[in-house]
Parts: structure tokens; C-alpha cells; sequence
């Protein structure tokens, strides 16, 4: 059966007409998890106005998946992207970065990121607009994320109620055009930056435990995790986090299993920057922003 736009809207009833969200996706190669996840969206209690997929050069079935929900329900549509030179991260912000040129045009209040590998629960965007009504100043809201360990789905050890995952992400159009979207980084880290640049200009982030999202990608093979710690760490001295605040960071997780060798990688990225002294992707004002709030973090008392 084939839901038209209106239909659809009707579905949702008056919330959507007071508030709408659109939804943007960069999925590459995601044939074995985006059927699940578009389920999981056209499930919702509140649609989005409108979601578009880019698909960032997929090779494999990914395009053909989403063209067919596409040709049942008319809020979703494809958007193919060629990746040319560009790869990874830089790669997917560019896709996101088109498709919330098309987006523009549609008429919305919040903007969100659903990566391609999760699944939301029925009221995920109905629960998350009615945080962002009780507060005006809320910036960026989100659930927990939730990954699984022995058959059982479990929230991520590095969870916090102040930073939101940009996996499932929910933000205020006001406070997404503010910050300027998310940036194509280096070493990764566009959500991270979204949010303390968010933070800077008064608004609030937060992410809400009772509300769970499954994230299916299983985690890659030891040196392809060890890379990617690598460059986390690198990330974390160019977007300016502090010394001693990685340092305790990375010295809690490295007893704790299985991320000690992942944070031992983490510390070495950070710590070749530092000796290399590899430029900051950042403005001085954003590396003093985020180091007091990191000694906050420090502070016991604080």
C-alpha cells in the first residue's frame, strides 16, 4: 500500500502541524541495517516532513532499498551522492551537508541525523518534541544509545546526559543554523563540536536515558578499532580538549574491559599530536569554552 504525504499527515494528527521535524541520513553500503531503520521511522507516531537518504556511493543494495520504501511513502526520498575524492567522515558530512540543502526548502523546526544502523522506538521524535517544548533553550536533544554485548542490548559505557549522539539527534532549527550545521572535520568529531558550540551561545544539550536506541553495527576487527582510537585521540587535541582531562579519560577506561587497549590508542593519537603539534581545527574561544568545562569535570565539588 502506498502512503501518500497527506495520508501520512493525518496520520500524526495536529502535533505535526504545530511542530515539524525533517530527517537527513548519509548511508554508505548499508544494506544489511537501513531496511530496519526506515521501519523503525515510518513507525513513528510524529513523521518527519520530509527524510532524505544520501546515499554516499554505496556499491551494494542500499539504493535500491531505500528507493523502494521511497515509492511507498512520499516523505522519503533518495538522494544519490558520488563520492569522488572524498572518504569517511568528510565524505558523510558532505552528504549531509546536500541533503540539508534540500531541506532547506521544506518548512521545519527541528532538524535531525539518523545514521542508517539504528532503530527507534514508535515515539522517539513525539517524546523528544515534547522535551524541546518544555524548554525553550534546549538546543540538541537525543536518547541513549545502546549497543549489544553477549545478546543483550546494553547503553554505551560513554553515554552522558550532556552530549548527544549523532546517530539519533534531534536539534532546534534556530539552534542548528546557529552553529553552523555540522562541520566537515579532519579526525571526525562534528557532533561534538555542534554541541559545545552550541552550548557556547547559551543553548542546552541533553540526552534522555529513558529512551533507548538500538544501534546495530557490529564493532570492526582489532586493528581496523585500534585505527580509529587512534584518530579519536588526534580528534580530541585538535578540536582542544585538555591534557590533563584526556589523560584521566583515557586512564579510567584502560582498566575497564574492552576499551583498555581502545583508550591506550586514544592516548597516543592525542599525544603524537601534541609532540607534532598539529594545528587546532578550532578557534581559540571554542579550546577555552570546552577546557572549563572539562575542569568542571574534573572539579568533584564542581
Amino acid at each position: 500500500m502506498i502512503e501518500t504525504l497527506a495520508e501520512a499527515e493525518k496520520r500524526v494528527g495536529t502535533a505535526a502541524e504545530t511542530l515539524r521535524y525533517v530527517l537527513m541520513t548519509a548511508a554508505y553500503n548499508e544494506e544489511a541495517f537501513i531496511a530496519r531503520t526506515i521501519e523503525s521511522v515510518v513507525a513513528q507516531t510524529m513523521l518527519p516532513a520530509r527524510w532524505i537518504i544520501a546515499s554516499d556511493g554505496s556499491t551494494d543494495r542500499t539504493d535500491e532499498i531505500v528507493s523502494s520504501f521511497a515509492g511507498r511513502y512520499a516523505f522519503i526520498q533518495l538522494l544519490r551522492v558520488e563520492r569522488s575524492h572524498l572518504r569517511g567522515v568528510i565524505s558523510k558530512i558532505n552528504a549531509l551537508s546536500l541533503a540539508y540543502k534540500q531541506l532547506e526548502q521544506v518548512k521545519h523546526d527541528f532538524v535531525g541525523n539518523l545514521d542508517a544502523d539504528v532503530s527507534l522506538p514508535d515515539t522517539y521524535f513525539e517524546q523528544l518534541i515534547t522535551f524541546f517544548r518544555s524548554d525553550s533553550r534546549l538546543g540538541i536533544c537525543g536518547g541513549s544509545i545502546c549497543e549489544e554485548r553477549h545478546g543483550v542490548f546494553r547503553p554505551r559505557p560513554t553515554n552522558r546526559l550532556s552530549s548527544v549522539a549523532h546517530a539519533a539527534q534531534l536539534v532546534r532549527r534556530e539552534c542548528y543554523e546557529a552553529v553552523g550545521g555540522y562541520r566537515p572535520l579532519k579526525y571526525g568529531g562534528e557532533d561534538w563540536c555542534a554541541e559545545v558550540s552550541a552550548r557556547m551561545m547559551g543553548w542546552s544539550v541533553r540526552t534522555l536515558p529513558q529512551i533507548n536506541v538500538l544501534h546495530y553495527r557490529p564493532t570492526g576487527g582489532a586493528d581496523r578499532r585500534m585505527l580509529h582510537c587512534y584518530r579519536q585521540g588526534k580528534m580530541d587535541f585538535t578540536l582542544g580538549s585538555h591534557p590533563l582531562f584526556e589523560l584521566m579519560k583515557c586512564a579510567r577506561r584502560i582498566s575497564e574491559r574492552p576499551w583498555g587497549l581502545a583508550a591506550a590508542a586514544r592516548l597516543a593519537g592525542f599525544l603524537w599530536s601534541y609532540t607534532t603539534r598539529e594545528p587546532r581545527l578550532v578557534t581559540q574561544e571554542f579550546v577555552t569554552f570546552l577546557r572549563a568545562e572539562q575542569r568542571n569535570r574534573l572539579n568533584p565539588f564542581g
